[in-house]
C-alpha cells in the first residue's frame, strides 16, 4: 500500500507541473495550422501572410494579389474570423506607444520586442526565403498600424531585406493579421483546482486504507 501511495503523490505533482509549465518553442502552430503563436511577443499570427488576396477588401490595381489601401487593410483584419476568434488587427511597430519605432537590425532582442514586424524578421528569422510555418509571405510593403509622424503616413515593412519604410495611407500594401495573446485552449484555474481536489480525495482514501 505504501508503494501505491507514492505513485499517486507523483501523479499529482506531475499533473500540477504540466499545468504550469511554459512552452519552450518560440513559434507554435495553432488552430490546425491556420495560426502561429509567438511566445516571446505574446501574439498570434495568421499563418497565411497574404490571406486578404482576392477578398472584397483587395482594392489595388490587381484585385487578386492582396495589395490594398490602409483603410481596407484595417477593415479586412477587423472583419476576419478564424475558428471563432475575431479580434484580429494589423501588427504594430511601436508596442509600448512611445512614438519611437525601434530599428531591429541594430537593436537588442529585448528592445526589438517593441516592433512586432521587426522581431518577426530579425529575431524569429522569418522572411521570404525562410517562411517557417507561414505561407504566402510577400516581398515588401506590409502595412502596420503605426503612424509615421502624421496621420497621413504609416510605417510598413519589407520581408525581402527587413527594411521599414514610411508610406502614404493611399498607397497599396499587403496586410498580415495578428491578434494579442494565444488562441490555444488552456485549462481554467477552477478546472485545475477541481482536478487537484479529486486527486487529493483519492489520496485520502488510500491513506485510510493503509492505516486500517
Amino acid at each position: 500500500m505504501k508503494k501505491q501511495l507514492r505513485i499517486i503523490v507523483f501523479t499529482i505533482g506531475t499533473t500540477v507541473a504540466i499545468g504550469a509549465a511554459p512552452a519552450n518553442a518560440t513559434l507554435v502552430s495553432r488552430l490546425g495550422g491556420t495560426a502561429v503563436y509567438d511566445t516571446d511577443l505574446n501574439i498570434t499570427w495568421l499563418a497565411d501572410a497574404n490571406a486578404g488576396a482576392g477578398s472584397v477588401f483587395d482594392d489595388g490595381s490587381n484585385t487578386i494579389d492582396g495589395r490594398m489601401s490602409w483603410s481596407n487593410a484595417n477593415a479586412w483584419a477587423a472583419n476576419l474570423s478564424v475558428e471563432g476568434f475575431a479580434d484580429w488587427r494589423l501588427p504594430t511597430m511601436d508596442v509600448n506607444g512611445d512614438g519611437i519605432v525601434i530599428d531591429c537590425s541594430t537593436a537588442t532582442a529585448s528592445s526589438c520586442l517593441d516592433n512586432e514586424y521587426g522581431y518577426h524578421f530579425y529575431q524569429n528569422g522569418i522572411d521570404t526565403s525562410n517562411p517557417g510555418p507561414f505561407s504566402q509571405i510577400e516581398t515588401n510593403n506590409y502595412w502596420s498600424s503605426t503612424e509615421a509622424g502624421t496621420s497621413a503616413w504609416l510605417f510598413d515593412f519589407t520581408y525581402n531585406d527587413g527594411s521599414q519604410l514610411t508610406t502614404s495611407k493611399n498607397y497599396n500594401g499587403h496586410a498580415w493579421a495578428v491578434r494579442t495573446g494565444d488562441v490555444a485552449a488552456v485549462p481554467l484555474p477552477g478546472a485545475i483546482g477541481l482536478l487537484g481536489a479529486g486527486l487529493f480525495a483519492m489520496l485520502s482514501v488510500v491513506r485510510r486504507k493503509s492505516s486500517a
